[in-house]
């Protein structure tokens, strides 16, 4: 525990902080787990949605200030790049099967 009372004030903040950031930042991740999950089993349409609803999850929490907005956007990206080659999978397997 702090002695100097700027210390201790900001111990104090310090977890208020963390206490109202976390729900933010677990409901991100929960949304970004839903979006692989529905990326490896569900339609693309599915795909695409959870993943606008991810996208506005990571976008309000980089307006707020709870995670940086390279860190938003890397996190983005990531989802995006997952869910474009399995549509190029669903896509290629979908031509090959019309030509058989």
């Amino acid at each position: 525990m702090p002695n100097i009372k700027s210390s201790i004030r900001s111990v104090k903040t310090d977890a208020e902080r963390r206490a109202k950031n976390a729900p933010i930042k677990a409901a991100i991740r929960n949304a970004a787990r839903k979006v692989v999950a529905v990326t490896e089993t569900g339609s693309p349409e599915e795909a695409k949605a959870t993943f606008a609803t991810a996208t506005g999850l990571i976008d309000k929490a980089s307006r707020k200030g709870i995670i940086h907005k390279n860190a938003a956007n890397r996190k983005k990206s990531r989802l995006a790049k997952k869910i474009s080659t399995k549509l190029k999978t669903c896509i290629i397997l979908d031509e090959y099967l019309n030509q058989m």
